[in-house]
Parts: structure tokens; C-alpha cells; sequence
């Protein structure tokens, strides 16, 4: 047989196999579809005999959809303090851009750090929006700081340039710490409206990782000791396992710390309230009293007493500055016009020297000397008049 009825043969039977395949592969769809529909019909007939019964919802409080009951000496308490749980934050390390050297002393310190454990541990990572409204706001309170000692200092040369006790020296130091004080308060205005700029864009997100160490008390301890006994030795627990995890995690260069109470909430607070975090922090949520229920909450009558109160102080001290800076600058040319008055006579003789001056091409060089000798005399008589007076 030649090679071309070898390859024609070939062909029919790989047309035969593949004609033999999508046959039984029909077939067995059609018995799987049967079979649904049999199954089908079984369960709407079960359903027919059964009466229908509407659902029964019961009113339960909020605190039994937490998993936690609460949050105290650094720990999470669960399931009736049946069980602590204590959290560690640790920075992260930019792996890809280590040297060789460097990744080897990682992965070795990592392979420490699986060895020393002993007990289970949960990580977990947390992402979220940077929020720069608490340093906007502290950052605010300093450059307010800054402006009201810019202007007690403007208020101070005011004061010293009238003061004739000041030397020259004196005043110019007070310009330049005016002037230092000027350049950083529009530095930092300028600073706090890029940042807040920034802030506003959601985009820029940053990554928290965390390592979740629990301790369980056993049956028998429950028995032995009582409650806060209990409670330090799941600390004392807690506390030794999260140190020795730091030290490991130091090997690998990886900074870490215990979270506290309060940083703990704030975890737990962003984990169950993921949209309203980014608008209203932890921070904001417990000065407006959430934590108390509106039970405890200020009053509003008191929150709008104390909000007139520092209104009208800023308002008065406003307007005091304003005063002042009226007053000091009305002082200031009236002083000035009692100078000029008392020097009227000295200003209308050099004035009158310069006429001449500029003259001196057409009344020629010694008739110019001549008068401006003739005005210094008269000044001369002036004063010896105004002595004798």
C-alpha cells in the first residue's frame, strides 16, 4: 500500500471516532436534562403537600452581630472573653528592590520566624484611603499660632518705631523676625492648601498589614481562677507571643508593634465601616458621642454657647487688632506732618540751594554761590532769632 492510502485510512477512521464521540456525547445530555426535569417535578410536588409559612424575624440587639464584646487592655475580647485576641501591625518591605544579599538575609530571617512558631496566628491587610484630616487640622492650630505671634510682633515694632529708646539695630531685628514670620505663615497656608487638595483625592491608598495572635483558656483554668486572673494570664500569654513574633519579624527588617485600645477600635471601626470611614473617622464618631447612643451626648444649647463664646473672642480680638493698627497708623502721620512742619524752613532752604543747583548754566557759577551763601546766612539770623525767643 502506498503512503497515500495510509493516510486516507487514517483520516476515515478519525472521522468515524470523532462522528462516535459527539453521538454518545448527545446522548448523555439528553439523559442528564431528563433527569433534571424528573427532579423537578419531585420538588415542586414535596413543596405542594408542605403548607408555606411566613419567616418569623426577631429583634436582636447590634452587639450580637459583632464578633467581639469588647476591647480592653490591648485585647479583643470573644464569645464571652472565651477568647483574647491581641494584634500586631508590622511595616512592609519593598522585596523586589533589595540586592541579593539583602533577599537572602530576608528569606532566612523568615524561615526563622515559621520556625519559632508554636501557635496559630491569622494575617491580615487592611487597605485604605490616606486620610490627612487630623495633621491638616494640627497642622492648622500651628500656623494659626504663627499668625497671631506675626501680629503681637507687628503691633511691637509699631510700638518701637514711636519709642525713641530703640536703637536702629533694635528695629531692624524686629523687621526681620516680622518679616521670617510673614514668610512662614504663607509657606504654611500654602502647604495646608495642597494637602488638602491632596486629600481629597480617594485614590492615593495605602496597604496595613497585621498579625492576629489568639489565646483560648483552657476548661480547667476556668475553674481554678477567677475572671481577672484569667484576664492576665491571657495577657501575659499574648504579650510574650507578640514579642518574640516582633523580634523574628526584626530579622527580616521588618519593623512591628502591638496595637492598642484605641488602635484597635480604630481597626474594627474601619473593618465594619468601610464607605463611612473615608467621610467620618473613628476620631469625629466618638466626639460626637456614637460610642454613648446619644444617651450622654453634649447639649445642644451648651455646643451653641461655647461656639458664640469663642465667635465673640475672635471677633473681639479681631477688631482690638484693627483698633490698634487704625490708631497706630493715624499716630504715625501726624507725627510725621509735625516733623515736616518743624523742618519746614531747612526743606524750603535745600529745596531752594537745589533750584539753584540746577540753574547754575544760566545765572553762572558765582552768582549761584553767591545766593546759596546769601540763603545760609539768612537760615543763620532764623535761628539765632528763634533762640532768643
Amino acid at each position: 500500500m502506498s503512503s497515500n492510502q495510509i493516510s486516507d485510512m487514517l483520516t476515515y477512521l478519525l472521522i468515524a471516532f470523532l462522528v462516535i464521540f459527539f453521538i454518545l456525547l448527545f446522548v448523555l445530555i439528553g439523559i442528564k436534562l431528563r433527569d433534571g426535569k424528573k427532579d423537578k417535578k419531585k420538588d415542586k410536588k414535596v413543596s405542594s403537600e408542605q403548607p408555606s409559612e411566613a419567616p418569623i424575624y426577631n429583634k436582636q440587639s447590634v452587639k450580637s452581630f459583632m464578633e467581639f464584646d469588647k476591647i480592653d487592655d490591648n485585647m479583643i475580647y470573644r464569645k464571652k472573653q472565651n477568647k483574647y485576641i491581641m494584634v500586631i501591625e508590622s511595616q512592609g518591605i519593598n522585596y523586589d528592590l533589595m540586592s541579593g544579599i539583602e533577599k537572602n538575609s530576608v528569606e532566612q530571617g523568615f524561615l526563622q520566624f515559621l520556625n519559632t512558631l508554636r501557635y496559630p496566628i491569622q494575617i491580615y491587610i487592611q487597605t485604605r484611603p490616606v486620610n490627612l484630616g487630623s495633621s491638616i487640622a494640627t497642622y492648622k492650630e500651628r500656623v494659626n499660632k504663627i499668625r497671631d505671634n506675626l501680629v503681637r510682633k507687628q503691633m511691637e515694632y509699631r510700638s518701637m518705631s514711636r519709642d525713641e529708646r530703640y536703637t536702629k539695630e533694635q528695629i531692624q531685628d524686629q523687621e526681620f523676625e516680622i518679616l521670617r514670620l510673614q514668610n512662614l505663615y504663607e509657606y504654611g497656608v500654602d502647604i495646608i492648601n495642597n494637602t488638602e487638595r491632596m486629600n481629597m483625592n480617594r485614590n492615593i491608598l495605602r496597604r496595613h498589614y497585621y498579625i492576629v495572635i489568639a489565646y483560648t483558656p483552657e476548661d480547667d483554668a476556668r475553674s481554678k481562677y477567677d475572671e481577672e486572673e484569667i484576664k492576665n494570664m491571657a495577657f501575659n500569654e499574648l504579650y510574650t507571643r507578640a514579642q518574640s513574633l516582633i523580634n523574628s519579624l526584626s530579622v527580616c527588617s521588618i519593623n512591628s508593634k502591638i496595637l492598642d485600645s484605641y488602635e484597635l477600635s480604630e481597626l474594627l471601626y474601619l473593618s465594619y465601616n468601610r464607605d463611612d470611614a473615608e467621610v467620618y473617622d473613628l476620631r469625629k464618631a466618638l466626639k460626637a458621642g456614637y460610642d454613648e447612643l446619644y444617651s450622654t451626648a453634649p447639649d445642644v444649647l451648651d455646643k451653641r454657647m461655647k461656639e458664640l463664646d469663642k465667635y465673640i473672642e475672635e471677633e473681639a480680638l479681631k477688631r482690638a487688632n484693627e483698633a490698634l493698627i487704625e490708631v497706630s497708623e493715624k499716630r504715625q502721620k501726624e507725627r510725621e506732618i509735625e516733623e515736616k512742619e518743624k523742618e519746614k524752613e531747612d526743606l524750603i532752604d535745600q529745596m531752594a540751594k537745589m533750584i539753584l543747583e540746577e540753574n547754575e548754566r544760566i545765572l553762572g557759577k558765582e552768582l549761584k554761590e553767591d545766593a546759596q551763601k546769601s540763603i545760609t546766612k539768612k537760615r543763620g539770623g532764623r535761628k539765632a532769632n528763634e533762640k532768643k525767643n
